[in-house]
């Protein structure tokens, strides 16, 4: 089956009308119908039900249309990635992020400058109170956020990062002067939950509810920021777990992080929407990809958590 004749079953399947179909395919009725005859002819069945009223697919031609979708799209993406590497791609990747993750992938941004000069860098903060409201809204292309990431409507690609939990507290806190804790002493509490808003699964990768051993974590009040969750363990309302990185980016003479010894590891991915999945970003991904395959790919892992708090 040729692609074009391909194109035009796929089409006429949404369609549903064989001159809506020549119309949105610059081609003649006659084409799309000798089109379909031949596909039906091939097969051996009928693929339409055709009245003068109405054209609808039959039970053979729905299973067509389902198989025959997803690998088009897959041909049509090779088609256009391949367009783009010949022609060289420009234009402006819309990156959101949350607090200072990107500084941990320095050697990915590097590979995407140098393979796309042409290409602007956007960034946009995303906040932990609306985690995907960018993609959502269109206003990013990709974005890198913890995971596990389970929303229907995006697609989680490669993981970027990998960095365990410390325990953000108040210099004043009784912690502070450990040398680590265990995710035992949550239950100490109160601990800062993320806005409710969220999705509980994704708030639970750094804000679990109870502790290995099942104790319930008492809670604290709601924060929709990252520096609003820090000013207010400075001012002794509550502690957290957060990422690693923040000892480096957000040292405070107010906080102490105190290593969590049996953290579990927090993974950060790139994600898009689904139905939205631009050259620019697949671009970026794969310069993602390759740079991580490295045998010495540094920005992977941030180190342990004893190794940078001393």
């Amino acid at each position: 089956m040729e692609l074009r004749d391909i194109e035009i079953f796929l089409v006429l399947a949404e369609e549903l009308h064989f001159g809506r179909t020549a119309e949105r395919l610059l081609v003649s009725s006659a084409r799309v119908s000798q089109a379909i005859k031949q596909q039906e002819r091939r097969i051996g069945a009928p693929l339409f039900e055709r009245t003068s009223r109405r054209v609808a697919l039959t039970p053979i031609g729905r299973q067509l249309r389902d198989d025959l979708a997803a690998g088009y799209q897959r041909i049509q993406d090779g088609i256009e990635r391949a367009a783009a590497a010949a022609r060289g791609l420009s234009g402006t990747l819309r990156l959101g992020t949350m607090d200072a993750t990107l500084a941990e992938i320095p050697d990915v941004l590097d590979t995407f400058r140098t393979r796309h000069p042409d290409c602007e860098l956007r960034i946009r903060e995303a906040h932990i109170g609306d985690p995907f409201g960018l993609l959502r809204s269109g206003d990013v292309d990709l974005q890198l956020v913890w995971l596990p990431v389970e929303e229907p409507d995006l697609t989680v690609g490669p993981i970027v990062l990998t960095e365990p939990l410390v325990l953000a507290v108040s210099a004043r806190h009784e912690f502070a002067g450990r040398t680590s804790v265990s995710l035992e002493d949550l239950a100490i509490g109160p601990v800062f939950r993320i806005d409710d808003s969220v999705p509980a699964y994704w708030a639970e990768a750094i804000n679990p509810t109870q502790t290995p051993s099942g104790k319930p974590i008492p809670r604290g009040p709601s924060s929709a920021t990252a520096h609003e969750t820090l000013t207010a363990i400075a001012a002794g309302l509550g502690i957290s777990p957060v990422p690693l990185h923040a000892v480096k980016y957000f040292p405070r003479g107010d906080i102490a992080y105190v290593p969590i010894h049996d953290s579990p590891t927090l993974a950060w991915g790139l994600v898009w929407r689904t139905a939205a999945y631009s050259p620019l970003a697949q671009a970026f991904t794969r310069a993602a990809t390759d740079t991580l395959a490295a045998p010495s790919a540094p920005g992977r892992n941030v180190s342990h958590a004893s190794d940078d708090i001393e």
